[in-house]
This record gives structure tokens, sequence and C-alpha cells, in this order.
């Protein structure tokens, strides 16, 4: 069953009162002490290799002439080429853009993918644009990042108001100024171009695959495991599906119209059938009861997966969270300030960096095949996703054990230990 929502390439979204970002960056700093790292290197790793800034001339539909800023921060090339969505949104400014490209690299490092991290985006408000303005726009965008974007050097993925619409513009644009079809320029492509079967599930796919590896760690039995989702949109009802169809029992979930709550277990692909029939919500559903929204996290479940935005896990309503454990499908979605108290409390987290990385990974693959001119099956991809993703939280796991610390923190020692160790085989900077 799949959702009506595309995929996109996750990343944090900025502006809620914590800045996901800010606490990202605490959370390296520690991870970096931990390390021992030095300096030098800690200073490389925090500053972006290339920042480029464009002036985009577009016709609008009424004639008019509008010049649009446009950015492409690269972070980091040194594991391969960089990768990072690229949002169109008014609120968009370089000093997010660098930011953001900073977290991919952490994320594709994490998961032993051969990428650096990078984003990119255009000061707009897609929603009050022709389908014509934005093609233009992005045609335009295109070309003045010729020398930026690249198969092997930078790969654009779909993010906050792009899709595969637009990432066929690109890819169509970039082939003309190099001579050739170059599909593997973008990912997040429409399927008929070269997109990857099971892109749309990977994020949700990726969530529930950690769940059942940390539960596994627990001693947790599925059959004996409750689960409480915040967020019914792409991540969350896949989250939901797929640990339903593994036997956990859903009992509540939550979207924009409110939380819905059965003790008996929700069926998910009854409420999914609903959302997708009635606007993308779930007000209405009579599958469960409508319940205080706020409750939600604090409800008497085993496993608690927020899967909506940024910050809704902080240090007022941690102390009350009542799950054992909690796997982040959003971006952000615990403060800083929230971490002790969590770990204090022993609940353990599989942090967002890993739990929600399936998304990113198939992007990769969508690469390869693009790479090799041979599409894989949906077996082989989910298969290899769901191997890249137990790797990854047994190292993280190994690394949490050896140091006495956090999934979260163990996450980014694993992460810049790998681009770290590899600046120095590669003979300093």
């Amino acid at each position: 069953m799949a959702t009506t929502t595309v995929y996109k390439e996750p990343a944090p979204q900025v502006g809620h009162t914590e800045n996901p970002l800010e606490s990202m960056m605490s959370r390296f700093n520690v991870a970096a002490e931990i390390l021992g790292l030095d300096d030098s290197t800690y200073a490389v790793l925090k500053a972006p290799d290339k920042q480029v800034i464009v002036s985009l001339p577009v016709s609008m539909d009424n004639g008019e002439v509008r010049v649009f800023e446009g950015y492409r921060v690269v972070h980091n090339t040194i594991l391969g080429p960089s990768k990072g969505g690229i949002r169109y949104d008014k609120n968009v400014n370089i000093d997010e853009v660098k930011a953001l490209a900073a977290w991919m690299t952490w994320k594709c490092a994490v998961v032993d993918i051969p990428y650096g991290g990078a984003k990119g985006g255009i000061i707009c408000d897609p929603t009050t644009m022709s389908v014509g303005e934005l093609e233009r726009l992005t045609r335009a965008y295109t070309v003045s990042m010729k020398d930026v974007f690249g198969p092997d050097r930078d790969i654009p993925a779909p993010d906050m108001g792009t899709g595969p619409r637009e990432m066929a513009w690109i890819m169509d644009e970039f082939s003309k100024t190099v001579g050739q079809t170059a599909s593997a320029v973008v990912t997040g492509k429409p399927l008929v171009m070269g997109g990857s079967l099971g892109r749309t599930e990977a994020t949700g796919r990726g969530v529930m695959v950690s769940c059942l590896a940390a539960m596994n760690k627990l001693g947790m039995k599925v059959e004996e495991t409750s689960v409480a989702i915040q967020g019914f949109g792409n991540v969350g009802s896949w989250t939901a599906k797929l640990m339903h169809d593994k036997g956990l029992k859903i009992k509540g979930v939550s979207d924009i119209s409110g939380a819905y709550w059965n003790d008996n277990g929700i069926n998910i692909d009854e409420a999914i059938a609903y959302k997708n029939a009635h606007g993308g919500r779930l007000e209405g559903f009579e599958g469960a009861d409508p319940m205080d929204p706020t409750k939600l996290l604090t409800s008497e479940v085993d496993v608690l997966v927020p899967a909506a935005v940024e910050d809704v896990i902080t240090e007022q309503n941690a102390p009350f969270i009542r799950a054992k454990l909690i796997v982040e499908g959003a971006n952000g979605p615990t403060s800083a300030s929230a971490d002790p108290i969590i770990y204090e409390k022993g609940i353990s987290v599989v942090p967002d960096i890993l739990a929600n990385s399936g998304g990113v990974t198939v992007s990769y693959f969508e690469w390869v095949q693009n790479k090799q001119g041979f599409k894989w099956s949906l077996d082989m991809v989910t298969e290899r996703a769901d191997r890249i993703m137990t790797e990854a939280f047994e190292k993280v796991y190994a690394v949490s054990q050896k140091y006495n610390i956090s999934l979260r923190i163990a996450a980014y020692v694993v992460a810049i230990d790998k681009v770290a160790q590899t600046y120095k085989y590669r003979g300093g900077y």
C-alpha cells in the first residue's frame, strides 16, 4: 500500500524555539571531545568547503522579470561526492543551508555511505508560482550550478518545496549542458527517469529496522511491544505500516488533525486508506478514539516514535515519558536540554542521524543504479537497505558500550571518526 507523499531527502527544518541545528552542534562538540579531536581537524570539519550564491533572473507569467537568490553549500567531499537536497522556501538563508550541509555529512558517514554533505536552496514561495515559473526557475538554477553539480561532484535531491518533477527538470537541463543524458546527477527522480524502487517507504523502513535492532538489544519481544507514533505523513505512516506488519501493536498515532488511540491496537492499513481518502488527514477515523495530542508522547507504550517535527521532546515533558525506547523518525525531535533527562531515566534513544537515514541510503542506491545503468528489484533494494541500517546500528551500539555513552553521542562519534580518519589517511589538509 502506497501513500500519496513522495520521498524527500530528510533534513531538519529551522526556526523552532530550540534550534535543532544548535542541538546538533552541541552533540557534535561532545563527540569531538570524546574522540580527542585535534583543533585543526575540528576547524576543518566545522567549515564548509564551498559556498555558492547566485542571482537567477526569471520571466514570470505576467511578463515581469524577477531575480531570485539561490544557494548551494558543499560542506565536505572527503568521503565522496557531496549529497543533499534543494529546498524552495521564502525563509531560506545561507546560514541555514551551511548548517544543513554539515548535518548531511554526519548523516552519510554514520551509515557508511561514500558521500559528503551538501545543501541547496532558493528564496521563493513555490505555492504562489505557476508550473511554468517553477520550471524556468529550476532550469536557471541548474545552469548557474553547472560547475558545481555533477554525478561525481555534487548530487542534489528533493527537499522542502521540491520533488520528483523538479529533479527531472534539473537532470534534463544539466544533461543539455554536458551533451549527454546524466541520470546520476540527481536522486529522487520519477521512476521512469531512473528513480529507485523503494524510495517512498525508505525512511519509514529504516526506522522500523532500527527499532527492531534496538528491541533485540533490550530483550523486548515483538508480540509484547506497544508503540505510539507522532506524525502520520510519509515517514510516520510507513513506519506504522511496516511495524504493524512485523507484529508490533500500534496503540496511538497522531497527525495535524489530532491524536487517536486504540488500546487493542490500530488497524494501520485501514488508517492509511482512510487518510488517503480524506485529504491526508485522520480526522473522523473510527478505528481509534480521539485523545489529547499532548499526551501521546507520555502515553503508556513501550516504544515511542516521534515522526513529525522538531523539538517535541523537551525538558518539560521528558520526565513524564514512559516508553523504554524512543526511535526518532523526525529530524531533531528531541531538544539537547532533554537528552540528560532521558538518559538518566534509562530510556534508550535511536537518534535521528541513524534511525531515519534509510532515506538517504536509498538515494545512494538510486545513484548507484544510474551509474550502473541497471535497475534493481524492490527486493534487492530493501535487502541491501536493511543490511546497511542493521550494520550501522550495530556499529553505533558497540561504540556506545565502549565509551558508556548514549546511542545519540555514539552516532556522532562514529560519523566524526570516519571523516577525521579519512582526512588523515588522505594526507591531511
